[in-house]
């Protein structure tokens, strides 16, 4: 199902045989965006904690802008009270399911392939996932942000609740949790 076009992009929902082509877009994604912004380190620890959750392709509602057949950049929304993190980042998870009453939808897992930065993708995704989430009843959002994210997010008016760190093996990933209301 196509959610949105514009001049350039179109979207739809992601499907399981989309998974490898996210994941080596992800790789770009945290290798390339976050130079300039983290040390090697620390863009190196960020893997531990981000990539690909196929739950979110599980439960339809990872969104992907393509151009001419070619992914240029993916992001979803979701209804469980993870925040945060990949597969492989289980002490991060939580499936429990969120109540749309009071609970914030979860903004997740945004990428956008480096070939492709500064074009408009990640609006073009966030908008999608947040239309989506205040269509099941959700009047707020709020995600983890990296550093490379969080000029985008405070441009689509999210606002910072609190400035937190991941460690990974003794490595310290600023990250910034901010909330929006849909």
């Amino acid at each position: 199902m196509t959610v949105t076009t514009n001049a350039a992009y179109h979207t739809r929902w992601a499907t399981i045989a989309d998974l490898p082509a996210l994941e080596a877009l992800m790789k770009r994604a945290i290798d390339g965006l976050q130079a300039g912004l983290l040390s090697p380190e620390q863009i190196a620890a960020s893997h531990a904690i981000m990539g690909l959750d196929t739950q979110l392709v599980e439960d339809g509602t990872y969104l992907i802008a393509e151009r001419d057949g070619i992914i240029a950049g993916c992001g979803g929304w979701s209804n469980r009270a993870t925040l945060y993190g990949g597969d492989h980042s289980t002490d991060l998870r939580d499936p429990g399911l969120l109540d749309p009453a009071h609970d914030p939808a979860k903004i997740r897992a945004m990428y956008t392939d480096p070939d492709f930065a500064r074009q408009g993708i990640g609006r073009l995704i966030l908008d999608g996932c947040e239309k989506a989430a205040a269509r099941q009843g959700f009047a707020s959002a709020e995600l983890m942000a990296t550093l490379s994210g969080e000029r985008l997010y405070a441009a689509s008016g999210y606002v910072p609740v609190e400035e937190v760190e991941a460690v990974v093996d003794g490595v310290a990933i600023p990250l910034v949790r901010m909330r929006k209301q849909l």
